[in-house]
């Protein structure tokens, strides 16, 4: 999915334009910032390319925060996420385990709820947005019950693909040999 937070994406402008003035190309550096600023489009990508269309889609986000054990939501790629979602028309459901309170500030309309099952509820995709430890070892087969469509787009590539697959996924990951794992029957 990327990197965000407030220093990291900061700080490697200011390199950029220091470089710039001194008359440096720092090409490496500013290539790192446009394949950054791609992920978000990547993952909304795999998205449509599921669903076709969003508009009134179930949408399920894992993770708010730009990183795990923060509730730091600046330049974090979810918020993007859940803009772009909104804007094309999907109903979001989003939990975070510290980051929903600064998230409403954003989104003060969105439906959240601190249990990861209820956004699963009736989801026709479930995007893992921060590698959150407790996401992994959430019940699964209790998630792919909740879900009206069992697809799970893993933009922090925290789950096993085999694993998915046999749950009954279709599970979507980023750079992986084995992209995408077909749903599987039960």
């Amino acid at each position: 999915m990327g990197f965000g937070g407030y220093c990291l994406p900061k700080d490697i402008q200011a390199f950029i334009k220091l470089a710039d003035r001194a008359g440096i190309d720092f090409g490496l550096l500013k290539e790192a910032e446009r394949v950054n600023r791609q992920r978000v489009d990547q993952l909304l990508d795999k998205v449509k390319k599921a669903l076709w269309v969003m508009k009134e889609k179930q949408i399920g986000v894992l993770g708010i925060a730009f990183k795990p054990n923060t509730d730091d939501i600046r330049l974090a790629p979810a918020i993007e996420v859940i803009r772009r979602l909104l804007a094309e028309g999907a109903v979001v459901r989003a939990t975070d385990p510290e980051a929903m309170a600064r998230a409403r500030a954003v989104f003060p309309d969105l439906h959240y709820s601190a249990d990861p099952y209820d956004v699963a509820r009736g989801a026709d995709a479930l995007l893992l947005l921060t590698e959150w430890e407790q996401y992994r070892r959430l019940d699964w087969k209790r998630i792919r019950v909740e879900m009206a469509r069992a697809l799970v787009i893993d933009g922090r590539n925290m789950l096993r693909p085999g694993e998915m697959k046999a749950l009954g996924f279709e599970y979507v990951s980023f750079g992986r040999p084995d992209q995408v794992a077909t749903t599987a029957t039960l």
